[in-house]
């Protein structure tokens, strides 16, 4: 029996969708993370029960603090994207949380840089408040342990690979990180929007939606490139096909994210039979429903899709492309990788 509603939902369903392909489904994957990274800054004094935690979400790592928060007795506030719909905005308020949604912006760039500066503004004005830095804070790489320890279990982790998001880096690093204390041999294969500079695609511009969550507009300092054995970059437009084909082919109804994922994971299950093949379905499909699963009829077939491979960032390009990373670090030597703060000078950079 759980104490809170948080533990009964963080852990993943593992299925097996054919002989060498798995999916570890969650129901929303940051709550490991984001529970276990708050219980620890209790533990280690860093914030009290009753204490504001802050940051910044498009959407499942907002409902992960809220339910961390609910848990541990804390309050929460969140800057959140024009992603977030009303049935999320609607359980955050109940919840408890204080939402501050930032206004339509033209671009992710525009969007995660206003919510940048909002918080920059609420840390000079509350310095009570702790900013929980979910793209910037090793912090919640742990959270991830206990989830490779059930995929080690229930598939083995020798000749496995991994797909999933990149995003901050935590979850699918952190899984890989986990694992490989398993067996060294892991592979990690990140998926990637255009548009992000995480891996070097912002000069591409995505003529669909955002797919939010997995890629990012501004340095996340917690990405461990070196973890990373492949990348592949993934257009909406396929994301979305890949989206409908897994909820056409094997009932699993699940996010954007996700069909990237599966797109990615399909072929690679095809192509090396001699592996098992994992990818992560981070969250369900239901906010996706207006721009994705409404237009199911635009979906193409998974086995008539097949990426661009590239040997240098310089050649990517629409709709699909794939890169063997070799875990290489990033940004290139000479570049700064200083954390990102945030003063008030930085704030008026990007408001």
């Amino acid at each position: 029996m759980h104490a809170h509603i948080s533990d009964a939902i963080k852990a993943p369903q593992i299925v097996r969708l054919r002989r060498n392909l798995f999916v570890a489904r969650f129901e929303t994957m940051k709550v490991y993370s984001t529970v276990a990274a708050v219980d620890r800054l209790l533990r280690e004094g860093r914030v009290r029960r009753g204490d504001t935690l802050l940051d910044s979400s498009s959407g499942i790592y907002a409902y992960a603090l809220a339910l961390a928060c609910h848990k541990f007795g804390m309050r929460c506030h969140i800057v959140a994207s024009k992603t977030v719909d009303r049935t999320l905005m609607t359980q955050l308020q109940v919840l408890g949380a204080t939402v501050q949604q930032v206004p339509p912006q033209d671009t992710l760039k525009m969007d995660q840089s206003l919510r940048v500066a909002i918080i920059g503004e609420i840390l000079r004005e509350r310095p009570d408040v702790h900013w929980m830095r979910q793209y910037h804070d090793d912090i919640h790489y742990a959270g991830y342990v206990p989830v490779a320890e059930t995929i080690a279990h229930e598939i083995g982790a020798d000749r496995l690979t991994v797909v999933g998001g990149v995003g901050s880096g935590c979850s699918t690093g952190g899984l890989a990180v986990a694992l490989r204390d398993h067996d060294p041999s892991v592979e990690l294969i990140g998926v990637q929007p255009y548009g992000s500079v995480t891996f070097g695609s912002d000069r591409i511009e995505d003529p669909g939606i955002i797919i939010a969550g997995i890629g990012s507009s501004i340095p996340f300092q917690n990405v461990r490139h070196t973890l990373y054995d492949a990348i592949h970059w993934v257009a909406f437009d396929h994301g979305l096909s890949g989206a409908i084909a897994l909820l056409r082919e094997h009932a699993l109804f699940a996010g954007l994210s996700s069909g990237c994922a599966y797109l990615v994971a399909e072929r690679e299950a095809r192509l090396r039979p001699d592996r098992d093949v994992l990818f992560i379905a981070a969250d369900t499909g239901h906010r996706y429903v207006e721009h994705v699963f409404a237009h199911h009829e635009r979906a193409l077939p998974l086995q008539a899709l097949s990426p661009r491979e590239v040997h240098g960032l310089d050649e990517l390009s629409l709709p699909w492309s794939a890169m063997a990373w070799g875990r290489r670090s990033w940004p290139p030597a000479g570049a700064s990788t200083a954390p990102i703060e945030i003063d008030a000078a930085r704030v008026a950079d990007v408001a």
